[in-house]
């Protein structure tokens, strides 16, 4: 009877070291989905900023246009076309710096995949041991009532005589 008690209650400890664990995995994949919309919303802003900056550029360029038509014009033309053309750089320097920030946004996204992907194998694989300590805690609940049963049919007999 001791031994069924203390039976029980390791399988009272394991089951609760199971919810334990499972509550955990939870806890972890909510902070990994948020995690990932906090990614989902700097991707939008980049991409926000992206197209601000090709609007810019596309700005940039039109003045690029007016400004060569001006350098026929003279020599004092000359003196703006070239303080425009030094603003285009610093607009291509820009966009290249927004082209890269594209680029590490896309190469952290990817990253993000990769680790949502990683975590959701996890999540799954804990969701299946999960089951199946369930299972083995249905299987000694079981065991339990028919030793239970057993005894109780013991004391039964033992009190009949």
């Amino acid at each position: 009877m001791e031994r069924i008690k203390e039976r029980l209650q390791s399988l009272r400890a394991e089951a609760d070291n199971a919810v334990a664990r499972a509550e955990e995995a939870e806890a972890k994949n909510k902070k990994l989905e948020q995690v990932l919309l906090e990614k989902d919303q700097e991707i939008t802003s980049l991409q926000h900023k992206l197209s601000v900056m090709d609007a810019d550029l596309e700005k940039a360029e039109g003045k690029v246009a007016e400004m060569k038509a001006a350098q026929e014009e003279g020599d004092q033309s000359k003196t703006i076309n070239e303080g425009l053309q030094r603003k285009i750089q610093l607009l291509e320097e820009e966009l290249d710096a927004a082209d890269k920030n594209l680029k590490d946004a896309m190469e952290k996204l990817r990253q993000v995949d990769v680790k949502a992907e990683h975590f959701e194998r996890q999540v799954q694989r804990l969701e299946q041991e999960r089951d199946q300590w369930e299972k083995k805690y249905e299987e000694a609940q079981t065991k339990y009532r028919e030793s239970k049963a057993e005894l109780d049919d013991l004391v039964a007999n033992m009190e009949g005589l």
